[in-house]
């Protein structure tokens, strides 16, 4: 089977990674990819938001399924585009991507089904929301509605840093036309987690859990960004936490969606605040997490195509999920500035030495070749991924295996996975 990976970063190349492990699999092809994934696949130049280009070279190839990465093509409704082709691909159609797409459509689901989540608000207009601010007691959150590449989201701890948020995004729109309506929360305390399942619309099938780490500094400071690493499993998801995830969460979304007329299909990431035994919901993605694919891909044993198809077909009673019982650590290395501004093509040296450390893969999130050289491309550059019989032996294999890697403004948190010690 030729398969057709949509995407360019850490989550893609795992993705890419782990379907070339199937024994169906004769060819992958990757738009656009990157570096990295370039030794995996063969990369072509279409990019992710392309769905009529993307869908004609499916066709002119012989794709036999096309993996949707990112979540900007399924909000686009590539996996509509896609069918109404006769193409199969693997991702939730545009209707529940939605789901992810904008944040008004997902608290106000929440609501309606009575899925536990957090008090909201939602305004269109600048001057309502400033005044509903100085009516909320601090901290709280401010979103953008639409997409915002996971950092449209501001913990305000002042009213003053609230309308700052409600500024950002409304007058100066940071992120352009999803800023157009925000969402302001209460403010959840507790322990982050993520939870991840494949879904046929019927059955919901989960991964291990995990735990992605935000914000770009130690110790959870500083502004948001895409995930600077992450861990599974979660030690703060206990069992019967994992059960009340399912019952309260993501079995009532997945009916929740269907009762609304867009059946789901796909991996259904729910990202979730624990405290004191008591779960709610803080966000839904509509596809895998970046970084939380790369260690638990790297923790699944089964063959990646055959759930993927059975999703598709309606038919994911029938498998069941073996996953390695050993730890996973994702090591994210960022540009500096990031998740400000940041300076592309600076030359990466260690990688080659990086990759000889035993259970250790680094997936490539924002690369490019420029001549000989693999350079940065991104905020996000690197994902060193180890897997170690204990989280302690994770976390040590990634780190020694990072520390082989550098170029000019390189940055990593250094307590990823500290959370998990902690709780041992």
């Amino acid at each position: 089977m030729k398969i057709l990976v949509v995407g360019s970063g850490g989550r893609e190349h795992a993705l890419v990674w782990k379907l070339r492990q199937s024994p169906k699999v004769t060819k992958i092809y990757c738009a656009p990819g990157n570096a990295g994934i370039s030794g995996l696949a063969t990369c072509v130049t279409i990019s992710a938001s392309d769905i009529d280009a993307l869908a004609d070279f499916a066709r002119q190839e012989g794709v036999a399924l096309t993996v949707v990465g990112p979540e900007v093509p399924l909000s686009l409704g590539i996996v509509d585009h896609f069918e109404e082709k006769g193409l199969r691909v693997f991702g939730p159609r545009r209707n529940a991507a939605t789901l992810e797409g904008s944040k008004v459509f997902m608290k106000d689901l929440l609501e309606k089904y009575h899925i536990p989540s957090a008090f909201y608000a939602t305004f269109t207009d600048r001057d309502k929301a400033l005044r509903y601010v100085e009516t909320q007691a601090a901290p709280m959150v401010v979103k953008t509605d639409g997409l915002a590449a996971g950092k449209g989201v501001v913990v305000a701890q002042t009213i003053a840093e609230a309308k700052a948020a409600v500024d950002l995004f409304m007058q100066e729109k940071a992120f352009g036309e999803a800023g157009n309506r925000v969402v302001i929360e209460e403010f959840l305390r507790g322990e982050e987690a993520s939870f991840l399942a494949f879904t046929d619309g019927k059955t919901v099938l989960p991964l291990p859990t995990s735990q992605d780490h935000k914000a770009i500094f130690d110790g959870d400071k500083g502004p948001n960004t895409g995930g600077m690493g992450a861990y599974s499993p979660a030690p703060v998801v206990t069992d019967s936490l994992h059960r009340q995830v399912m019952e309260t969460v993501m079995l009532p979304t997945v009916k929740a969606l269907e009762a609304e007329g867009c059946p789901y299909k796909g991996v259904l990431y729910a990202g979730l605040m624990i405290d004191q035994g008591v779960v709610k919901v803080l966000e839904f993605n509509c596809r895998f997490g970046d970084p939380e694919a790369q260690p638990l891909l790297m923790r699944l044993k089964t063959d990646l195509l055959e759930v993927m198809e059975a999703v598709i077909d309606g038919r994911l009673n029938e498998i069941s999920l073996e996953i390695d019982p050993r730890p996973t650590v994702c090591v994210v290395m960022a540009a500096g500035g990031y998740p400000g501004k940041y300076e592309n093509g600076k030359v990466i040296e260690g990688l080659a030495k990086a990759g000889e450390h035993k259970d250790v893969v680094v997936f490539h999130a924002g690369t490019a070749w420029q001549g000989e050289s693999v350079v940065t491309n991104g905020g996000r550059v690197l994902g060193v991924t180890a897997i170690g019989d204990t989280v302690q032996a994770a976390i040590a294999k990634a780190y020694k295996a990072a520390e082989e890697i550098r170029w000019d403004g390189c940055y990593y948190r250094r307590d990823i996975g500290r959370k998990a010690m902690d709780r041992k």
